[in-house]
């Protein structure tokens, strides 16, 4: 091998080393300033290098937010597709689906916050891959809510379309706070798991007064 080509191999072996470490600062850049008030100057300035750098790595601002964003989701889908084909209570899986959904809380909470707030600005196909995605997500929800219904999990009159809207809604929304609040993601997990199933059990039968 001669000395140009030794010098671009390790180059690229140097920039798949790095390229997490890049896209951990965009998300951070994201995450605090949104996507219209960061430039991509904000990520080379965490980062310590010059900003044309950073296109050996995306091309575009918009190209740093589409890998934060995919970063964002990856594996809630196929951890939510495994959960709700267990062998168990619909109760039950629905309490593992809100851990699931938080957990990545705690290892990369800027990434999902970028999801949660700033996919809207992806580029259109982009937008659409996470949006068949996110269907598909709450669809997962939906099910096992639909299942617990017709089991006598919870209550007969019980909207599962709304039930699972407003979970996931509760559970995105601890993107926002769970830091300043300094909680537990563990311990936010049990008790939005809590709130969801005494929610939707079966309401306590009042007997009639006698006339």
């Amino acid at each position: 091998m001669n000395v140009v080509a030794l010098t671009t191999t390790r180059r690229k072996a140097s920039q798949r080393r790095r390229a997490p470490q890049i896209i951990e600062a965009a998300a951070r850049v994201f995450a605090e300033r949104g996507f219209h008030g960061a430039t991509t100057q904000d990520i080379a300035n965490v980062l310590g290098i010059k900003q044309a750098s950073l296109y050996y790595y995306f091309s575009s601002k918009e190209t740093a937010l589409e890998l934060v964003c995919l970063k964002g989701v990856e594996g809630f889908f196929d951890a939510a597709k495994a959960i709700a084909a267990r062998p168990e209570s619909a109760t039950n899986r629905l309490t593992l689906l809100i851990k699931s959904h938080l957990s990545p809380l705690v290892d990369r909470p800027d990434f999902v916050r970028v999801f949660l707030n700033e996919r809207q600005h992806l580029p259109r196909e982009s937008r659409r891959r996470i949006g068949r995605w996110s269907r598909g997500l709450e669809r997962i929800f939906e099910d096992v809510i639909t299942e617990g219904i017709k089991k006598g999990e919870f209550r007969a009159d019980l909207d599962a379309r709304l039930a699972t809207l407003a979970i996931l809604g509760m559970c995105n929304a601890a993107s926002n706070w769970h830091r300043k609040e300094s909680t537990d993601i563990t311990r936010a997990a049990a008790e939005f798991a809590q709130l969801a199933i005494s929610g939707m059990g079966k309401r306590p039968t009042v007997p009639r007064r006698r006339r």
